[in-house]
């Protein structure tokens, strides 16, 4: 079953939200503490997400988000910098 667009959308700023206050994406058991499910429903809104088609996706065999636009989970050649920090990697 698929979530609505309304948990979507809130799911996605959560993992943006995230993104930009420490560095690194949360794990599907934070997107289901977070809304208060058990974690296997966590990691199906990540799926949802994904499957939405926005510019983002899974690293390849695991649920962990390796990307989420504009940013990377991973290291790339890439570094954002704001405001002195530079906690991110760009797509």
């Amino acid at each position: 079953m698929t979530a609505n667009t309304g948990t979507l959308d809130r799911v996605y700023h959560y993992a943006l939200q995230t993104m930009v206050e420490r560095g690194f994406a949360p794990h599907y058991t934070e997107i289901a503490r977070t809304f208060a499910l058990a974690p296997e429903a966590g990691k199906q809104l990540l799926h949802d997400l994904m499957a939405t088609g926005i510019p983002a996706w899974l690293h390849p065999s695991i649920d962990l988000i390796a990307s989420i636009a504009p940013f990377n989970n991973l290291p790339t050649h890439y570094r954002i910098s704001v405001e002195g920090r530079t906690l991110w990697f760009a797509q």
